[in-house]
């Protein structure tokens, strides 16, 4: 039977943050529903430096213990419920700052191989640890925030050494040239999964850590300008439930989307949730698919819920702790 996944990056948007209830605790709970209808279990990746900046500040600014305490039962709770609570890292919490009312966000350092080896060990321990104090449970699994996983070889050691051993962050054709965003894995293996040593697109049969990459979608110019039509002028249904906003693409970003064929994510949020019928119509054996709560709308959410109950007798939904290796 073909396998599929759901996971989730659970975090804030870094252009304007928007709030922790209707960015993530809503929209999440939004999901929960959908997904004990059909007793699914999804894997969490948890922002965790998002986590330790609300305990770093929350004796100054006394909302943020608040947000804490309201971030870290959600968390149990899915926890408790048998859904996978993983390592996401966006490092550039380390630069971010809460001036009493928003987070102000520094991406000058937005990927983890911008920090020098000492720093980059420390902020994968911390990273760990506050999932562990949250669950008591330490991740084995590993997703780099905004895809910028390369080069891996930076920081490979220091997650092999706090238990670290499979990564799911890279998806096929995907690439992004951005200075503050860039990943490139246009050379990667396309399998369903493969073992690694130093870096993720080179197999190695002997190598410490499996790659379980995100499913691939190819996009032509006329999905994109769908996009932006139903973005705009899709009504309620196609408004997303988190009240913040991404950092903006480049001109030279959108100009190419809308001009060019281009790869993307296998995705369960906002429009482009309306692929995930089409893609699990293909001979998929494995779907790995992604979501942000923050992203979704209603319309996501209906899609969501009409694939799954499409492909629940046809299909294993499993987390990462259920997967073997093939």
């Amino acid at each position: 039977m073909r396998k599929i996944l759901i996971t989730l990056d659970y975090e804030l948007f870094f252009g304007k943050s928007g709030s922790l209830k209707k960015s993530i605790i809503s929209p999440t709970n939004e999901l929960l529903k959908i997904l004990d209808k059909f007793k699914v279990k999804a894997s969490f990746f948890v922002d965790s430096g998002y986590i330790l900046k609300l305990n770093e500040n929350m004796q100054t600014h006394h909302i943020l213990k608040k947000e804490y305490d309201m971030i870290c039962q959600q968390i149990q709770r899915l926890h408790k419920d048998g859904h996978d609570i993983l390592l996401h890292i966006h490092p550039h919490w380390e630069d971010t700052r809460f001036n009493g009312t928003d987070w102000v966000f520094n991406t000058s350092r937005y990927k983890l191989s911008d920090y020098s080896d000492k720093e980059i060990e420390d902020i994968i321990k911390r990273y760990i640890n506050i999932i562990f104090k949250i669950t008591g449970d330490y991740p084995k699994v590993f997703r780099a925030g905004g895809w910028c996983i390369q080069p891996f070889n930076k920081f490979a050691k220091y997650l092999k050494k706090y238990g670290v051993n499979i990564d799911s962050t890279v998806y096929f054709n995907g690439k992004n040239t951005t200075y503050t965003k860039s990943y490139d894995f246009t050379n990667m293996p396309n399998k369903l999964n493969w073992r690694f040593s130093s870096d993720p697109l080179l197999e190695d049969k002997d190598g410490d850590f499996l790659e379980i990459p995100i499913t691939s979608v190819k996009l032509t110019p006329w999905f994109y300008f769908k996009f932006i039509y139903f973005k705009f002028f899709g009504g309620s249904a196609h408004k997303q439930l988190g009240d913040g906003y991404p950092i903006s693409n480049s001109k030279f970003q959108i100009l190419s989307l809308l001009t060019k064929t281009s790869y993307s994510v296998a995705s369960i949020d906002g429009y482009k949730s309306s692929l995930l019928n089409n893609i699990s119509r293909k001979n998929h054996q494995q779907l790995v698919l992604i979501g942000h709560p923050k992203s979704f709308s209603k319309y996501s959410l209906k899609k969501l819920d009409k694939f799954i109950s499409n492909r629940i007798n046809d299909s294993i939904f499993l987390t990462y702790s259920d997967y073997e290796e093939n």
